[in-house]
């Protein structure tokens, strides 16, 4: 039986791969820090890949900014102020790159 939809795990439709979630096109880089007492950091969001490829995106570069972070939810969260250098590194990818927020 499969946790999450109850189902046998032949019937099983939660661990297929989910379609990539519409967006507009436009990669968005925030700062955030409310939750976090206090601590800043950069959050990506806009990005029209699966979970598995945010993933490998966020691992380079998380390794590119020399710190940590995660994926959450269809965002990435890096630890920091890493706004300039995410910046650049994602316009090389070939995104188109907007700062949001203050």
């Amino acid at each position: 039986m499969c946790p999450k939809c109850n189902k046998s795990a032949t019937q099983c439709t939660c661990r297929e791969k989910q379609p990539a979630p519409a967006s507009d096109g436009i990669v968005r880089l925030r700062r955030e820090t409310k939750g976090r007492k206090g601590k800043g950091v950069t959050l990506i969001t806009g990005l029209p890949l699966d979970n598995e490829a945010l993933k490998k995106i966020a691992k380079s570069l998380k390794q590119r900014c020399g710190s940590g972070g995660s994926v959450k939810d269809g965002v990435i969260e890096i630890q920091g102020d890493h706004r300039d250098v995410l910046e650049k590194e994602l316009s090389l990818l070939g995104y188109q790159v907007k700062r949001a927020g203050g």
